[in-house]
């Protein structure tokens, strides 16, 4: 973990653009909660294939304007060297300076044929490189667990170390619940030389049935006896959120000891999750809360 403490811990949050106006009210409202703890920035998913790329945009663009240091999500999956370009030129017009670029996923439906000029993340990196030189920094994604589509662990490595190569500044990892997943992942990391500040990225627990539903899809694992606990508790969603509190606070505060360099929250557009993990860690800002 000595690649990761020499860099000053920050916070982040994840949102996903709504589909309505009363989601978008409601996410305002969750965005002003969260800013109250001067987070470093707040990302906006890209949905697959880029199918929501409207509304990300639009509600990148309302955050940049609200004062928010807003970081788009980019995947490439679908997408051509000119909508990617044009994309860029919009993001620096309006003062972004920050992009998570991705691979991305294959919407339904969709096939290789139709995947657009970018295969890899790391291609879309080396892109934004060329175009836009280094105004702006790159985080891509990480998989301690490594992605369920890798053929081994050592090539999911060496895709990740082809995504630092290419230009990335910065790394978030796909969530977990081991934290010795994470910490070996980074020892993996600095055997291969690379040095980058690698974000764990943090997944509160609030309700089961979601939460196993998109583990199972990404790759994720929910600890045996963690899945036993949460299966007892079946819609129980007060214990469900007490016990996922507890389980995610302690995770975190072994995570920020051994030398991470922050938290990055995939808040789901909810405020008090976040918020209840980050009282009990007693982070800048918790007395706010």
């Amino acid at each position: 973990m000595e690649s990761q403490k020499k860099y000053q811990p920050s916070y982040s949050f994840e949102v996903f653009p709504p589909k309505t106006e009363q989601g978008a009210e409601k996410l305002r409202l969750v965005r002003d909660r969260l800013m109250r703890l001067n987070p470093l920035y707040i990302s906006v998913t890209y949905g697959a294939g880029g199918t929501t790329r409207d509304r990300t945009i639009g509600t990148v663009l309302e955050f940049q304007e609200a004062g928010v240091n807003a970081a788009p999500h980019l995947s490439c999956i679908g997408s051509s060297r000119d909508e990617i370009l044009e994309l860029l030129e919009l993001y620096r017009s309006h003062g972004i300076d920050r992009i998570v670029a991705l691979r991305g996923d294959l919407p339904s439906g969709m096939g290789a044929a139709e995947t657009g000029d970018f295969r890899y993340a790391n291609e879309l990196v080396e892109f934004i490189r060329a175009e836009t030189g280094d105004h702006f920094y790159l985080e891509v994604a990480a998989y301690p667990e490594f992605h369920p589509q890798a053929p081994s662990a050592r090539a999911d490595l060496a895709n990740f170390k082809r995504k630092v190569e290419a230009g990335a500044n910065g790394a978030i990892t796909q969530y977990f619940f081991n934290a010795d997943a994470y910490l070996r992942f980074v020892e993996s990391c600095e055997k291969l030389g690379l040095d980058i500040p690698i974000m764990p990225g943090i997944m509160p627990i609030t309700n089961f049935t979601q939460l196993a539903r998109f583990s199972d899809g990404c790759g994720a694992e929910i600890p045996r006896w963690l899945r036993r606990r949460l299966e007892d508790l079946e819609d129980d969603l007060e214990s469900i959120r007490a016990l996922g509190l507890d389980v995610i606070s302690e995770m975190c505060q072994r995570l920020l000891e051994q030398g991470a360099p922050g938290l990055h929250f995939y808040s789901m557009n909810q405020a008090e999750p976040v918020l209840g993990i980050w009282k009990n860690l007693g982070l800048p800002g918790a007395e706010l809360i």
